[in-house]
């Protein structure tokens, strides 16, 4: 079953962890009342953005079944979970702490972008203090998003400088 980013904004201010999780909770029923799959959940620090991935048939199901919810969509897109195994990340056991966004370049297809991974991750190595989690590729190419666990923003940048990739935005994200 193809997997969706949903990137959105609630509605209302969330400004704690137990607000969020009762948000998330609510919306987890209706997701799996329309055969939605919520992968994982993760939200900026100050809980102003929030990123879900979830496994369903198609894009139109997951936009109808977040209509209505306390959240505004920004993006819906199908896209390829790389460097984690789906098992691995429904346990939901691996900490991270910060998102990467980069646009990818027009020019790049899924197997260069693939084949460039491959070849410059073993770079990570440069900055020991930095652990890359997992990325999600959209189908279309226009963005990837990547999860790391790090001590700080400057670390992050260090590593993506290592594995000589790009970075449009960071976000730090909660614990929750």
């Amino acid at each position: 079953m193809p997997l969706f980013l949903i990137e959105a904004e609630f509605n209302r201010p969330v400004d704690s962890k137990s607000d969020f999780e009762k948000k998330v909770s609510v919306m987890q029923e209706i997701l799996q009342k329309n055969n939605l799959n919520l992968i994982e959940v993760q939200v900026s620090k100050d809980f102003s953005r929030v990123f879900f991935i979830l496994e369903g048939e198609d894009a139109e199901t997951v936009e109808r079944s977040l209509k209505g919810q306390d959240v505004v969509i920004q993006l819906v897109k199908e896209v390829r979970l790389v460097g984690k195994d789906l098992e691995e990340v429904k346990k939901q056991a691996e900490q991270v702490n910060y998102l990467v966004e980069w646009n990818i370049p027009a020019e790049l297809t899924m197997d260069d972008y693939l084949n460039r991974k491959k070849k410059n991750s073993v770079h990570y190595s440069e900055v020991p203090e930095v652990s890359f989690s997992r990325t999600y590729v959209c189908e279309d190419m226009s963005k990837c998003l990547c999860f790391y666990d790090a001590p700080d923003e400057e670390s992050v940048v260090r590593a993506r400088k290592a594995v000589k990739t790009p970075i449009d935005s960071i976000t730090e994200i909660n614990d929750a």
